[in-house]
């Protein structure tokens, strides 16, 4: 695991972590970064088992093992008390964080979470298991090609098709044992919010970020996510896809904004 810390003007700002989906990557969060400096040391990292180089992940594997370990690294690095972001299973990993704050001796100051799930919908399942059998009887190109289809809206693939397919042919050159990347999927398949999440969060401020066009997951998640909340705040967005955070940046760095100014 790598973790990058990006510097606020101001010494004693608060931090945020940012922690990404399946992918894993650091760089998922480019898009936020500058915006976030502006009040906010920003912390980005790459997820255990995500580089071609990476050693192959214990099974089984699980979201606590992804929560304990960014916890174990930002602690290293002296930071015990942030808002923390997460993007689909990053969001997960949130959840579970929450639940070590008395025994770690840390404070979650917020939780933000974007097109998350408190309970894996059928429909995201069935993309898992479709881009599954990509990955186990097309391969490893096949994958990586066919995952734009799941992350951005139709009309900005046609109009960053240069950009995507660079972005594509980078990601083959590093791509991860195909283990990890079994391991992962079944890993953020397998959370569910239960009662622990739900007791460790009612006293911190946490924010909903959907979008009704996200085809791998379905909006009303973050709906339903919101009924077992009941004291988050919702954002839904018409449009942005599951990605969001790069097809509608400035509208989502807004938002994150406002909330994390506000809590």
């Amino acid at each position: 695991m790598s973790l990058f810390i990006h510097s606020a003007a101001q010494a004693h700002a608060p931090y945020v972590v940012l922690s990404s989906g399946l992918g894993g990557h650091a760089s998922f969060w480019n898009p936020q970064i500058k915006a976030l400096q502006q009040n906010f040391h920003v912390v980005t990292y790459d997820q255990e088992g995500c580089h071609a180089d990476s050693e192959l992940l214990p099974t089984p594997y699980s979201v606590d093992h992804m929560a304990r370990q960014i916890l174990d690294l930002l602690i290293s690095h002296d930071i015990h008390e942030f808002h923390f972001i997460g993007h689909a299973l990053g969001g997960h990993i949130g959840m579970q964080l929450a639940t070590y704050q008395i025994d770690k001796a840390f404070k979650l100051l917020s939780l933000t979470m974007l097109n998350a799930w408190g309970e894996l919908d059928v429909h995201t399942q069935k993309c898992f298991q479709a881009r599954t059998s990509l990955l186990l009887n097309s391969g490893t190109e096949a994958y990586v090609r066919a995952q734009a289809l799941f992350l951005y809206p139709p009309q900005w693939i046609s109009t960053h098709i240069d950009q995507l397919t660079e972005a594509e042919n980078k990601q083959l050159l590093d791509f991860p044992p195909i283990s990890n990347v079994l391991a992962r999927l079944q890993a953020v398949q397998a959370f569910k919010l239960n009662a622990e999440h739900r007791q460790a969060l009612k006293d911190i401020p946490v924010h909903l970020l959907a979008n009704q066009d996200d085809f791998l997951v379905p909006y009303q998640r973050s709906q339903q996510l919101q009924q077992c909340l009941p004291h988050c705040h919702l954002s839904l967005l018409d449009t942005g896809a599951h990605a969001s955070t790069v097809t509608e940046t400035d509208q989502v760095n807004q938002l994150i904004l406002s909330f994390l100014i506000s809590s």
